[in-house]
């Protein structure tokens, strides 16, 4: 079900933007975009908020300067909305805003979301968080700003692994069409999301993708990433984003993933496949996504859950 967002947001004077751990392209770009929109539209004050570091990539899109880190935990916000948060437990330290907020709005594309908002605007159809908000803007009057324009061409861009991800449709299509005549410019959104890689990270993927194990006749394939890997190569979270993708690109790979050190206690886990159900798997262990793309966290060792993970993948 659709809700008037615009009536929500118009009785909000303190309202608060989250955006998922580990933010990507899809989190940021709509956050940023809903950011823009409401400041033409209501002219209201808006904070930010992410939950960990940007990555390098991102720091193009408009008003990204001004989301924080931190925030004084004492404030309450008249309206919190999530963007592209697939399980509340994925804004993790600044869930106490989204408890204590007097209104609560989850705005989000992913089909194991659990709809834990007040209101809830979940399009699992759609290609991204940001079509959603496309679609909305558009069914609603919004006019698009420029800079809306180019935070939800990115978007949509990176959540579809520019146009090639099993998640591409038409209606993809037709929205980033109108956001290029908006402003939005493929050429150079492209260039700075997938072509200004740190030397650092190259080097880093590189090792994690060189150690890589293969079982079932290379059908699975999967790599680990240690904290002294991290430290080795003075690492971010976001340096692992990609590794499962271009092991799943290897032509006999079924499904792949990347097992990643929290501590001695805790893996994180990011899954791709071509044909499984990794989202399925995945809920099994309080986690979530995409069908052919999805991540949990196993509170095991890595060893551990690899193991687990094994005995649920099913060829």
């Amino acid at each position: 079900m659709e809700y008037n967002i615009d009536d929500i947001i118009r009785g909000a004077k303190k309202i608060l933007l989250l955006s998922h751990v580990n933010p990507d392209g899809d989190t940021l770009g709509s956050m940023c975009a809903l950011y823009s929109m409401i400041e033409k539209r209501y002219k209201k004050k808006v904070d930010m908020s992410v939950v960990s570091n940007v990555p390098y990539n991102y720091h193009f899109l408009p008003n990204i300067n001004l989301a924080q880190r931190y925030f004084d935990t004492s404030l309450v916000y008249d309206l919190v909305i999530t963007l592209d948060v697939a399980s509340i437990e994925r804004v993790r330290d600044a869930k106490i805003f989204f408890d204590k907020a007097k209104c609560r709005v989850n705005i989000d594309h992913h089909k194991t979301n659990p709809a834990f908002g007040d209101y809830n605007l979940i399009v699992p159809e759609a290609s991204s968080c940001g079509e959603v908000l496309f679609d909305y803007f558009k069914k609603n009057n919004w006019e698009i700003t420029e800079d809306a324009a180019v935070c939800l061409y990115t978007a949509i861009m990176t959540d579809t692994g520019n146009f090639r991800f099993e998640n591409t449709s038409a209606s993809a299509f037709r929205a980033v069409a109108e956001l290029v005549e908006k402003g939005a410019s493929p050429n150079k959104i492209y260039k700075l999301c997938y072509e200004s890689k740190t030397k650092n990270l190259v080097m880093f993927q590189n090792y994690c993708i060189n150690k890589a194990e293969f079982l079932k006749d290379n059908k699975i394939a999967y790599t680990t990433v240690y904290k002294k890997d991290l430290e080795k190569f003075s690492a971010g979270d976001d340096y692992t984003d990609g590794i499962a993708e271009t092991l799943r690109a290897i032509d006999s790979t079924e499904i792949s993933f990347v097992v990643k050190e929290v501590d001695s206690k805790t893996t994180k886990v990011s899954m791709r496949s071509k044909k499984i159900d990794v989202a399925k798997i995945c809920e099994l262990f309080g986690g979530g996504g995409h069908t052919y793309a999805a991540g949990c966290t196993i509170k095991a060792s890595i060893s551990d859950s690899i193991n687990k993970l094994l005995k649920e993948i099913k060829l």
